[in-house]
């Protein structure tokens, strides 16, 4: 089986490209090719317009005796859009440009011929100077008194427009650097405030923890002497709960000695109701008996001091 993209191909030995038959066409044969309208245009059948860069489907030809240089020139044949009328135009490498023959009118062509004519011009002017030199003196004179013209006409233009803006433009700049030096002044303002504000701040808040200081130990430590009366507790604002003073470890164990004050009313003496008819007889037994119970009313007092004593050594503990 044969390759499917044949790179080599077979050449007998006795093969001889001199013997092939040369193919005679003619030169002046018409390709078709694909080409874009190079310039707008009007067909002069309908009056359709033909913009630049539409695309065509043209038959091309080299013209017959027009050379430029060695370089051929070419003609394309097209049709309009709308009445399918045959419209020719050739290539122009003397201008890079192409040339309308026949069947429509090139647009915008009013500013070629001028472009045209200003070469023409000066054209005629270059061979005028080469042949004649008073006519290049000539020319040189012409030319300064335009330029001195055009500069002239400038200066009053711009006269002009300096008389109708009259713009100051010192008095802009003095303006300008006034304003950014009250804009800075305002700056600096609104920081020094700031800082004072802050230190106020300050200050206020350590007066306030100063004065907090001072009034806790004033607190801590009442005056007895002004409440004279019991009623004037009820009067007052109720104070915040004290904390139990606090107790040495030797109070604990053995008990407070200042016991007897506080529990002096818990003991009282029986009263003896007058017996009349030992009221002579029976004095001096009487006299007896009370002194007899005075130790047992003071042993008494002493064992409910302790009692008190181990209640208080109980509640520290619990605390």
């Amino acid at each position: 089986m044969s390759e499917r993209k044949v790179l080599n191909k077979y050449y007998p030995p006795d093969f001889d490209p001199a013997k092939i038959p040369k193919l005679k066409l003619p030169k002046d044969r018409q390709y078709v090719v694909r080409l874009m309208a190079p310039f707008n245009m009007r067909c002069k059948t309908c009056g359709e317009y033909i913009y630049k860069g539409k695309k065509f489907n043209a038959r091309k030809e080299t013209v017959q005796n027009e050379v430029y240089l060695g370089l051929p020139i070419f003609r394309f044949y097209i049709k309009c859009t709308r009445c399918l009328a045959e419209i020719t135009f050739k290539t122009d490498p003397e201008n890079t440009d192409y040339t309308m023959e026949h069947g429509a009118t090139r647009n915008f062509q009013a500013e070629k011929l001028l472009e045209e004519e200003e070469k023409r011009m000066q054209k005629e002017r270059e061979e005028e100077e080469l042949n004649n030199p008073m006519k290049v003196l000539e020319n040189r004179t012409k030319d300064s008194k335009l330029e001195m013209e055009v500069l002239e006409n400038l200066q009053e233009l711009k006269e002009l427009n300096q008389r109708q803006a009259n713009v100051d433009f010192e008095a802009m700049l003095k303006q300008y650097k006034e304003l950014e030096e009250e804009q800075r002044r305002k700056e600096q303002e609104e920081d020094e405030q700031e800082m004072k504000a802050m230190l106020e701040q300050a200050q206020n808040r350590r007066l306030l923890v100063d004065s907090d200081s001072d009034e806790e130990p004033a607190k801590s430590r009442p005056n007895p002497a002004a409440q004279t009366k019991p009623t004037d507790i009820l009067q007052e604002d109720p104070q915040p709960q004290s904390k139990k003073p606090r107790t040495e470890s030797w109070e604990r164990s053995v008990g407070k000695l200042s016991t007897k004050a506080q529990l002096a009313g818990l003991v009282a003496l029986r009263k003896q109701k007058p017996d009349p008819a030992l009221d002579n007889g029976m004095e001096n037994r009487g006299t007896t008996a009370n002194t007899g119970s005075l130790p047992a009313a003071a042993a008494a007092t002493s064992s409910l001091g302790l009692l008190g004593a181990y209640s208080d050594s109980e509640d520290s503990a619990s605390d």
